[in-house]
């Protein structure tokens, strides 16, 4: 016998389900669009080497792969930016730059299922490419809180610690750790906060870093402050750009969403300065959203070195966030009205109406009988319609049907010869 759930880690999307959902894209896309952004996509399937080409990602290991009957090694993409990176240069010489694109792709990656991690999830991406100043920063991460606005949340619900991973690199180079190494450890400080002490100790050691070393960086990465960290480093230049970022943001009213944060990391190798991440205030901290600046990625594909930088939102946390603290809206199919025929008789006629009320503008849904009146005004409060029209015997002999509105549940009969005018609309 078929097994009748979804593969595991996957969803089926009900229609109560996808009305939260599209609910959740259009505010992704309202946001992204009042920033001029422009909407774009890819296939779902991309070959292998794609993703295979960052290596140390754990991403990497994660891929839903597999080989066509071509012999060709494919993928479901795990993520969207290197399908963007390999569109930008497909095209890099028609393009007018900065790119401003957002997207809204389905994503697959076999992990470990944890509370709000799925094996496939939507995810928003919002990218500026070939703008090499912080404005890139300010508008993503400017799009990235009004977003969030937009979903009813505020600064009393969210912060975006922000970091960047040039004052990492910087420690790890005065801490006298090989360049070609650099890029491991941070993968490993990524997942700081998921591993004990010991074992984040021997997971360093284990990539050549000494005991002093280990205790060096670990401390740095504890420092309180904006001031803590320049008092360690020894090349305080690294600094000069993200103290930029914050300080605009202060000047623009958007200070209190941002805090300075040293151990934010970001797991991706390909992140070459600005990382950040969104996490919920409340006891149970959750992060909702990140991303950063990644200039040499479009080059490891073989092409130019384009300034980027960009995020990802996924769909699956910020839903249970909004779930939990009873924010989502309570929503309705979309409807005008609906058509009953109480009667078989009557089949006929409520199709024909709500044919012309559709080529009239209206969103109609048509019900035939045979049904009992209580059951069809049941119906009608169920869809949350505002209108219900009924066709009945005596009033169809008269050339009318009954229009009943719900809100205020007056009803009146009304001509069928003039029911396209809508006059009945508001005053039924």
């Amino acid at each position: 016998m078929i097994d009748l759930k979804p593969v595991k880690g996957t969803r089926d999307f009900y229609p109560p389900q996808l009305r939260l959902r599209n609910w959740l894209f259009s505010a992704w896309r309202k946001s992204a669009q009042q920033a001029g952004f422009e909407e774009y996509d890819s296939c779902i399937l991309e070959h292998e080497a794609l993703y295979i080409r960052k290596a140390g990602d754990e991403i990497s290991q994660q891929l839903y792969n597999f080989e066509d009957n071509s012999a060709r090694r494919l993928s479901l993409r795990p993520e969207m930016t290197p399908s963007l990176a390999r569109m930008i240069l497909q095209k890099q010489k028609t393009l007018s730059y900065p790119v401003r694109w957002f997207s809204i792709p389905q994503c697959f990656r076999y992990e470990r299922m944890t509370r709000g991690r799925k094996r496939e999830h939507y995810q928003w991406n919002l990218d500026v490419i070939g703008e090499p100043t912080i404005l890139a920063e300010l508008e993503i991460i400017s799009t990235l809180i009004r977003s969030l606005n937009e979903l009813g949340l505020d600064s009393q619900d969210f912060r975006i610690f922000i970091n960047d991973r040039r004052i990492l690199n910087a420690m790890l180079e005065q801490l006298n750790v090989p360049q070609n190494l650099q890029n491991s450890v941070l993968v490993i400080l990524d997942k700081r906060d998921k591993l004990s002490a010991d074992v984040l100790c021997s997971e360093l050691s284990n990539k050549g870093l000494s005991n002093i070393q280990t205790t060096k960086l670990i401390q740095f990465l504890e420092s309180p402050n904006f001031e803590a960290v320049a008092e360690q480093l020894e090349n305080q230049n690294v600094l000069n750009e993200l103290k930029s970022i914050l300080d605009q943001f202060q000047k623009i009213g958007l200070g209190t969403y941002l805090e300075f944060d040293i151990s934010i990391v970001r797991g991706l190798s390909y992140y070459t300065g600005t990382v950040f991440e969104v996490n919920t205030l409340n006891k149970s901290s959750r992060a909702i959203s990140g991303g950063g600046r990644y200039d040499s990625l479009l080059s490891a594909y073989g092409g130019p070195v384009i300034p980027a930088v960009g995020f990802g939102f996924g769909d699956v946390v910020i839903l249970e966030i909004l779930e939990e603290s009873k924010k989502l809206p309570d929503l309705k199919q979309v409807l005008d009205l609906v058509i009953f025929a109480l009667d078989s008789k009557q089949d006929e006629i409520a199709m024909r109406l709500a044919h012309q009320l559709r080529n009239a503008g209206l969103s109609v849904q048509a019900q035939f009988g045979p049904m009992k009146m209580q059951k069809a005004l049941q119906q009608a409060n169920n869809l949350g319609v505002a209108y219900a029209i009924f066709c009945l015997p005596d009033e169809l002999d008269r050339n009318e049907v009954v229009i009943r509105d719900l809100n205020n549940r007056e009803q009146k009969a009304h001509s069928l010869a003039n029911i396209t005018d809508l006059s009945w609309m508001g005053n039924a």
